[in-house]
């Protein structure tokens, strides 16, 4: 029964996203696979953008880290609302700029905005990068799904293989359109699962309600709701919430896939109005770590200790099978609608502002099918790296955070201050990284600010350096400024430099 419920829903699933792309797509052009041809209405945009709040990481990633630390767990309900009030002021710009601009990826904005296209390059391999790491989370998760469906009949390695396979044949057949209306399925089931296991979840642990499983590992585990959690020398304290929130909440719309979403909704108000009231999906939140701390309570060991696979194991031992298979079909769409706009912006990044500069005869139809297959690539590179990944969730996540914040002062700069200047922009990432990434950097900052998240003091770094060095250095063409000052006069077809917006 299990592993029929969980055919019927991917089966289900996918029929109805194809068909759902095939009867709404425009044309077969790059920019329609890569942004839904700048025209998803409200519904359709809610759910695609709400999937970044439902994916594998909120439910196996959180309730992992309540399992294993417990409060630090906290940090889902800050970032989410934090992350949107964000986005509120931040994504109608982008969607602007990127209607302005006839802008497809997230690379286009720096070429555009700097007026240099060799800064799109630099800003494209680091976004492919990044959203490679992301992939990491959705893989790990979707292979410890796989091996949850065939009751660990295989090894973890090839559970993780069949993943990326998986993967690979969601995206050929999705495009946004459909990963968006896989999305909106995924959220509907996720709700499902979150009300049925919270509804039930007491009677498996011994308790009397919901509330009575917070005394109850309160009692077992003292201090567990409190920051730093179950480990009282951990670093994780009031200051790494709010420093890690903030980190989180300034990069994500950054993200190259996030960032080319919001290129794809029909109108500003659209974007604002889901900016409003999708902090609402974070109450979620309480229910996933309230069964992570029941899964504490039940004395569930998930293999090798990986927290990762917590509540997966906790539902594998006191669930009937039915459960199980919608659970597990459930956690299929949790990491395969979200894997599939991450793959689709790594391939249109790739082709448009990594090929194309030195390609630029490259037609419509070639550039599809580049994208297509370079995503392929990427998708391998992710199953390489998540084949040696044994840690959590959430620790992956504030990497990827990490290292994508580097961008985030180019952006917001490039919204806010005309001076700003392509040459100002890598000299803050240089830095920037440099204070991430180096040996020295992370020893200082684990000596002396241990509690603070790294991401948030390079991102810093980067912000200061970038505005130092603009100010001595020139300022782009107007024509250029005007596609991140939105005040500005409308740019022309043609910067400068030849960069031709929307090429």
């Amino acid at each position: 029964m299990k592993i029929a419920i969980v055919l019927c829903i991917l089966l289900a699933t996918v029929v109805g996203a194809v068909a759902y792309g095939r009867r709404t797509r425009k044309s077969a052009t790059l920019a329609e696979w890569a942004v839904g041809g700048r025209s998803l209405g409200t519904l359709i945009f809610w759910f695609m953008n709400a999937g970044e709040v439902y994916t594998t990481f909120a439910v196996l990633g959180i309730s992992g880290y309540a399992w294993a630390l417990g409060a630090p767990a906290y940090l889902a309900f800050c970032s989410v609302s934090m992350s949107y009030a964000v986005g509120y002021w931040l994504m109608p710009r982008i969607w602007k700029a990127g209607r302005l601009g006839k802008l497809v990826t997230q690379a286009d904005f720096f070429a555009a905005r700097f007026d240099a296209p060799w800064l799109g390059v630099i800003t494209g391999l680091i976004g492919i990068a990044s959203l490679i790491v992301y992939v990491q989370i959705q893989l790990v998760s979707l292979g410890l799904i796989v091996q949850l469906t065939l009751d660990n009949a295989i090894s973890s390695s090839a559970a993780t293989i069949l993943a990326g396979l998986l993967m690979i044949a969601f995206v050929f057949v999705a495009g946004i359109r459909s990963a968006a209306f896989a999305a909106g399925v995924k959220d509907v089931l996720m709700i499902i699962v979150v009300v049925l296991l919270s509804a039930t979840v007491a009677s498996k642990v011994g308790a009397g309600s919901l509330l009575d499983i917070f005394g109850m590992v309160e009692a077992k585990h003292p201090g567990i709701g409190k920051f730093p959690g179950l480990d009282p020398s951990s670093p994780t304290t009031a200051i790494w919430l709010m420093t890690s929130a903030i980190n989180i909440a300034l990069g994500n719309w950054v993200f190259p896939h996030l960032f080319q979403m919001s290129y794809s909704a029909r109108s500003a108000t659209s974007i604002r109005r889901n900016a409003i009231w999708q902090p609402l999906y974070s109450l979620a939140y309480f229910f996933i770590i309230l069964l992570g701390f029941a899964a504490l309570l039940a004395n569930t060991h998930p293999p090798g200790d990986n927290l990762n696979a917590a509540l997966l194991q906790f539902v594998s031992e006191r669930y009937p099978s039915w459960v199980i298979g919608l659970v597990a079909g459930t956690g299929f769409l949790l990491a395969l609608a979200p894997g599939a706009l991450l793959l689709v912006a790594a391939g249109s990044i790739f082709t448009r502002n990594v090929v194309r500069p030195f390609a630029p005869r490259l037609s419509e139809s070639q550039s599809l099918a580049l994208s297509r297959a370079s995503l392929v690539c990427f998708a391998a590179v992710a199953v390489y790296l998540s084949l040696a990944q044994k840690g959590s969730l959430v620790k992956i996540l504030l990497d990827a955070y990490s290292a994508i914040g580097m961008l985030a002062p180019g952006v917001f700069l490039g919204f806010l201050w005309r001076r700003t200047s392509a040459t100002g922009v890598l000299a803050g990432m240089l830095a920037g990284f440099i204070a991430l990434l180096a040996p020295f950097s992370a020893h200082y900052w684990g000596t002396h600010w241990p509690q603070w998240e790294p991401g948030l003091i390079a991102m810093a770094i980067n912000a200061g350096v970038t505005i130092l060095v603009s100010l001595v250095t020139p300022a782009p063409a107007p024509a250029a400024v005007g596609i991140g000052l939105l005040d500005s006069a409308a740019p022309p077809a043609t910067s400068r430099t030849g960069y031709k917006v929307g090429a």
